[in-house]
């Protein structure tokens, strides 16, 4: 161990250790220097737009490839055809992943609902990794604490025969 210019022992350090210690302080500080310099910029957030584009980008391609935007509602365990309505203009950010939510109608039964999409952003690549029913006609399916867990509410069917 050195300690101020001495060995553990207590004698002297020698020309060359003391020129090898400092070798190796000008080497850890070039290397601290070089790291900052060519780190690269930090990758800058999306924009709410990319995010709205990834969405409805997503929808698209789901309509392309299976003929129609379908999603499983599992309160009626049933298949729901959605078209787009518009995708709303605020986006969140909730851990890992951006949000921003959409009004879609139901091609069959005429209902609106309110899709909520998760986004992720994998080092400037924005996917869609998540989608949940939020809204059915207007009545929330589940809300947020205050520490942005997701909180079921009950349905409207279940509230009125309770």
């Amino acid at each position: 161990m050195v300690k101020a210019g001495r060995v553990s022992s207590g004698r002297p350090l020698s020309f060359k250790e003391k020129e090898f210690m400092r070798k190796n302080y000008v080497v850890f500080g070039m290397a601290l220097l070089l790291t900052g310099l060519f780190a690269g910029p930090a990758l800058a957030e999306p924009t709410p737009e990319a995010l709205h584009q990834t969405i409805r980008d997503y929808i698209a391609n789901e309509e392309q490839s299976k003929g129609a935007f379908e999603i499983l509602d599992e309160r009626g365990v049933v298949l729901r055809r959605l078209e787009l309505v518009r995708v709303h203009e605020r986006v969140g950010k909730t851990g890992d992943y951006y949000y921003s939510c959409t009004d879609m109608k139901d091609v069959i039964t005429g209902d609106l609902l309110d899709l909520d999409f998760d986004v992720e952003d994998l080092n400037g690549t924005l996917n869609v990794v998540g989608i949940r029913i939020h809204k059915d006609n207007g009545n929330p399916r589940y809300t947020y604490d205050d520490n942005d867990q997701m909180v079921p509410l009950p349905s409207a069917t279940t509230a009125s025969l309770s």
